[in-house]
């Protein structure tokens, strides 16, 4: 007789995230040994909305679109774990599920990507061609892109990483950026692209890092999972989401973060910018690592208090 599953990992189906629910399984088989055998762990794939819809995100409902119907599958008690890339996670969770798990997180920086048969070996913002156009859906890289290189020609590019490294290599635009942690974790060779540094290119709040989502109800899930809660990654993340938070950061809103343990304190960057990079705002802070939320919440008063009043409408 076929064997029922002991957990049951929801996830979409993209290459990207399919690489990341398998990397939870491997992590849960070798932190448990009731999770060892083949047959212990089960994978379910769920469309969400995200994945259906075409479009930039801040016009058709933002972030979420890429977890409800994995929450929805966590509270009806079809699977007992979700995982997500946490920078598609909204700020705040439906009652009664939480993020109980992030795994040390990946390389945080956004990659450069030229289409080098037409540009040639570019490996700088500021070595592109007058008028280049950019693709990316994010309003996070165009406003720090429009900063830096008002000139250049920003492109709504949506898709998955093959997607859109095939869109790059049709000739539809002729740069791109994606995120080094979704190359690494699909095993794509980092170096077709160059890795911006952290002043040129702020990544968005919890880039490269992976979150756990179980039902709080689910006392044998919550068991499992805890094992895999990597305190640093932890620490950071919630330092950024707090930072988020103050800022009722949605992806109608520039908004880039980036928290580091440094010497065992903690260290945190973040920005808020318009839409077209004509304003930018950039401000750090410092402290104790288990101070994370606080950090970030005082991190976003300051950045908001700095923008002055009206200035989120008018990014909207």
């Amino acid at each position: 007789m076929p064997v029922s599953p002991l957990l049951k990992i929801g996830t979409r189906g993209s290459p990207l995230a399919l690489a990341q629910a398998n990397d939870i399984k491997r992590r849960l088989s070798e932190a448990h040994a009731d999770l060892a055998a083949p047959d212990a762990i089960e994978i379910v794939v769920i469309s969400t909305t995200g994945d259906m819809v075409t479009g930039p995100l801040s016009e058709i409902g933002g972030k979420g679109l890429f977890t409800k119907e994995l929450e929805e599958a966590l509270l009806s008690g079809s699977i007992d774990l979700a995982v997500h890339s946490m920078k598609d996670v909204p700020t705040w969770l439906p009652d009664g599920l939480a993020i109980v798990a992030t795994p040390p997180r990946e390389d945080t920086r956004d990659v450069l990507l030229v289409e080098r048969s037409r540009l040639g070996d570019i490996r700088r913002l500021a070595d592109l061609p007058k008028g280049a156009s950019v693709g990316t859906s994010a309003l996070r890289r165009q406003a720090q892109l429009m900063f830096l290189r008002p000139d250049l020609k920003i492109t709504g590019l949506r898709g998955n990483v093959g997607t859109r490294l095939r869109k790059l290599a049709a000739g539809e635009v002729d740069v791109t950026l994606l995120a080094l942690a979704g190359l690494n974790r699909l095993g794509i060779d980092a170096s077709i692209g160059t890795p911006l540094a952290n002043d040129e290119m702020l990544p968005a709040v919890a880039q490269g890092a992976v979150g756990i989502e179980i039902s709080l109800r689910n006392e044998r899930a919550h068991r499992f999972v805890a094992a895999l809660d990597h305190a640093d990654t932890h620490a950071c993340v919630w330092a950024e989401r707090a930072m988020l938070g103050v800022l009722d950061g949605s992806c109608r809103t520039p908004i880039g973060g980036l928290a580091t343990i440094v010497g065992g304190g903690l260290f945190l960057e973040g920005l808020i910018a318009k839409p077209d990079g004509s304003t930018l705002y950039r401000d750090t802070i410092q402290g104790g690592a288990t101070d994370a939320v606080a950090l970030g919440e005082n991190l976003g008063r300051r950045l908001k208090d700095r923008a002055g009043i009206g200035f989120f409408q008018s990014s909207s």
